[in-house]
């Protein structure tokens, strides 16, 4: 695979400026699958008007939320500031979502700053969880090969999700085990008199996941998953894994953030549908462009390459559907100069 990245696009004016006339969606405006399957929608998350009109009176089952908290990481916003924006979306994600569904949240938790914002965002769901029939289930935390840290201090390698639940929503127990063997015994019980061990007891050879998360691959240049760009790019295992366990086939998933598009190519792959947006054109656009290469070449990411390339012989963007406001593509060396980064 050539080396051609994007920089970040979120921090990079000079390549947006370039890409955007490539986006097929502006703000308030909404792409529908040709499939009939999924929606990409370029709008504000706290417009609840907006949100509204996406899910057209329909009920998600499961929503998977990823907001920017690395704006309070950055110092780029106040905690107070980003807890009454968080309240907005979470209030019109609940508004959409069926009386017994799932709700999933990536959220930091920046060890130089007071842990924030994860702390005074657990006691903001306090709230929800009494108005909304809500229950805290889990603090998920997924661990980075790669971190961040000093010599002073230990690496920060992990990733914090909640999960909670409204009313009473599907949960599939068989897509919590890993590909990991058990290789401890022991944990002795009497069962119907018998004296047994953990391994006779348990549903799978392999170990389940639990809520710290060690199987799964953060995502790299390497991995043909990567979207460079993308700067807070979440596993595409760690999805599949939440939308197994949390929806069933034909389940509508909500995502606000739709970023590289992971949760959008997961229903795709797992056979649900998804409705998904992001404020950005740019992220909307890759979204779109991620679904249609998968659906054209069977490919998840352009590992480090990028969405706007015509690859070698062949046209990764070619639309399958006949919208006739799509724009393929742009030349291949238009971008030379960004590194690509991916996870958080």
């Amino acid at each position: 695979m050539k080396n051609n990245p994007l920089p970040r696009l979120d921090i990079e004016p000079k390549i947006r400026e370039q890409i955007l006339p490539h986006c097929r969606l502006q703000k308030g405006e909404t792409w529908t699958d040709p499939q009939g399957k999924h929606k990409v929608a370029c709008l504000d998350a706290t417009d609840n008007q907006a949100v509204l009109a996406l899910l057209n009176h329909e009920q998600a089952q499961l929503a998977i939320q990823d907001p920017p908290y690395n704006l309070i990481a950055f110092q780029e916003t106040g905690v107070e500031d980003f807890m009454c924006w968080c309240k907005r979306w979470i209030e019109n994600s609940l508004g959409v979502m069926h009386t017994d569904s799932s709700l999933y949240i990536w959220l930091g938790a920046d060890q130089n700053n007071g842990f924030q914002p994860l702390p005074d965002f657990m006691i903001l769901m306090r709230d929800f969880c009494v108005n909304f029939n809500m229950k805290s289930r889990s603090f998920i935390t997924m661990r980075n090969q790669r971190g961040y840290g000093t010599q002073k201090n230990w690496m920060a390698v992990r990733q914090e999700l909640l999960y909670y639940t409204k009313g009473n929503p599907t949960f599939n127990i068989e897509a919590e085990y890993t590909d990991i063997p058990k290789i401890l015994r022991g944990y002795y019980k009497q069962v119907n008199g018998a004296l047994t061990e953990n391994t006779e007891r348990g549903k799978s050879e392999n170990i389940r996941a639990g809520n710290v998360w060690v199987d799964v691959q953060q995502v790299f240049y390497r991995m043909e998953e990567n979207v460079s760009g993308c700067y807070a790019q979440k596993p595409l295992k760690c999805i599949e894994r939440i939308i197994r366990a949390s929806s069933n086939t034909d389940d509508l998933i909500l995502d606000f953030f739709a970023h590289s598009g992971t949760t959008l190519l997961a229903a795709e792959i797992l056979g649900r549908r998804c409705f998904t947006a992001d404020i950005d054109p740019v992220f909307c656009e890759i979204t779109i462009r991620r679904l249609e290469r998968y659906r054209n070449l069977r490919k998840l990411g352009w590992q480090n390459g990028h969405p706007f390339e015509l690859e070698s012989g062949v046209s990764a963007f070619d639309s399958p559907s006949t919208d006739t406001h799509y724009q393929p593509l742009l030349q291949n060396d238009l971008f030379t100069n960004g590194k690509t980064t991916s996870g958080t």
